[in-house]
């Protein structure tokens, strides 16, 4: 009996532990589909769980918000994540970052070929990664 009581403590001290650290990672939709501007490629399927999982709940490695003066400001916890169109749209001040396309590929392809770099496991650099020919 004893033993089955110190067995169940651990396991509860363990799942309190677990569920501490990952209770961030259930923020926001599992998955984001993101649509193909060309005809020739699928809609992307963007794996947000897998990410949230990966960067053990760090929002801020993708997300941030902007001052007034077009200044990216770093996410801090409970910051209103907006969608990236919010900002990444035609009135951005710097013409490589107007599309959300153009914003991604910068910020996801580079933090994926930096995790290649130092030799971690990681998602697609190249394009037919995410983009399925149909």
């Amino acid at each position: 009996m004893r033993k089955w009581v110190v067995m169940l403590g651990v396991m509860g001290l363990i799942l309190g532990v677990y569920g501490v650290g990952t209770g961030s990672c259930n923020e926001g939709p599992k998955v984001i589909k993101l649509p193909a501007p060309k005809m020739a490629h699928t809609t992307v399927v963007f794996p947000h769980w897998m990410h949230q999982n990966v960067l053990k709940g760090n929002c801020g490695e993708c997300h941030h918000s902007r001052t007034a003066d077009w200044k990216q400001v770093p996410y801090k916890k409970g910051m209103k994540i907006q969608k990236c169109d919010t900002c990444h749209n035609k009135q951005h001040p710097n013409p490589k970052l107007r599309s959300v396309k153009n914003a991604m590929h910068i910020n996801c392809r580079g933090c994926h070929k930096a995790m290649k770099k130092e030799g971690k496991k990681t998602g697609p650099t190249g394009c037919f990664g995410c983009h399925k020919k149909k």
